[in-house]
């Protein structure tokens, strides 16, 4: 039995930029809606940090879904 370091590397490095990544979007996110908190309390609008943080939390499901895709999947 041979073990092929280069793909487990490969495997580990992919994981953990797509970790960091969610965990990046999904900060994005919380940022978004507490600038919300922040703008409401001025009485001030935030529409926009209100939907970026929609489209950041959006994107964080997709990639969830996708990765349960990969691994249910068979191919």
């Amino acid at each position: 039995m041979k073990i092929d370091w280069s793909a487990i590397g490969s495997v580990f490095g992919v994981s953990l930029a797509v970790t960091v990544g969610l965990v990046a979007l999904f900060t994005l996110g919380v940022n978004g809606l507490a600038r919300r908190e922040k703008a409401a309390a001025q009485g001030d609008s935030a529409a926009l940090a209100v939907t970026g943080a929609y489209v950041c939390f959006a994107a964080c499901a997709a990639a969830v879904a996708y990765g349960i895709y990969l691994i249910v999947a068979k191919v």
